[in-house]
């Protein structure tokens, strides 16, 4: 099938939650198209040769501007199935599903997503229309060459020169139940890790397209921190002169 996968919003980063299920859906067999509209137009053709249209909800900026997305997709291709995917794709659900789109699926949406695409094929897309899964996933290496370029994105600004900067996950979930912060009502106090060669491949081919500078984008980078060194010091061992930047909590860094 084709599918067309579009990113709302990533902070600026080239994004890894449409690279991600690209790469999956391509190892699967799908065609797949991109669009970044944080950086790129919505193009019209690409919606209306779609077989199906995934939008995805990272954060809670990119879910307010999918829905925006979403009409528009409605409108310009009124039968073509929608999908929202991500940590934010289940809010509301009960307002967005059985109109504006067809599918939500939050956690660990890359084989939510290849399932949702086997049932368009097959017309069997009945039952929930809310997906939330936690199980633990086989990544392929993020598929990037047809999102924009690195030069599109956020820089890193440092000892006087700008850095094209990557970014990539290693984790996704979080091991803490913090009463602030969204990750719980989907993971509660869970985690799941994305295989240390997958990250560093991916990491390698924006490297190649230009990449000084990695980000890395997971809720708490040291909620596995071994997972976490192996990952860097191996970064570190193929490429020596990378920066990179992570989010963590006090404590673990205290630890």
């Amino acid at each position: 099938m084709r599918v067309l996968l579009i990113s709302t919003y990533e902070l600026g980063r080239q994004p890894v939650h449409v690279a991600s299920p690209a790469g999956r859906l391509a190892a699967g067999g799908h065609a797949v198209d991109t669009i970044d509209v944080a950086v790129e137009a919505l193009d019209e053709q690409l919606v209306r040769q779609a077989d199906a249209v995934a939008i995805s909800v990272p954060m809670h900026t990119a879910m307010r501007l999918a829905l925006t997305v979403a009409e528009r997709v409605k409108t310009m291709s009124p039968s073509t199935p929608v999908a929202l995917y991500g940590l934010y794709a289940a809010v509301n659900a009960g307002r967005t599903t059985g109109g504006l789109v067809d599918r939500v699926i939050a956690g660990e949406y890359e084989d939510e997503l290849a399932t949702w695409l086997d049932d368009i094929d097959r017309d069997t897309t009945g039952g929930e229309a809310v997906r939330v899964d936690l199980g633990r996933t086989r990544f392929a290496t993020p598929l990037r060459s047809s999102l924009p370029p690195l030069d599109r994105y956020a820089r890193l600004s440092i000892g006087g020169e700008e850095r094209l900067v990557g970014a990539v996950e290693a984790s996704h979930g979080c091991i803490h139940r913090c009463r602030h912060c969204p990750l719980p009502a989907v993971y509660d106090g869970r985690m799941r890790i994305v295989d240390p060669e997958v990250v560093l491949a991916d990491i390698g081919q924006q490297v190649a397209a230009g990449a000084r500078h990695i980000t890395f984008g997971d809720p708490d980078f040291l909620n596995g921190p071994h997972h976490a060194l192996r990952i860097v010091r191996a970064m570190r061992d193929r490429f020596p002169d990378l920066t990179y930047d992570i989010t963590v909590k006090v404590e673990h860094i205290l630890r």
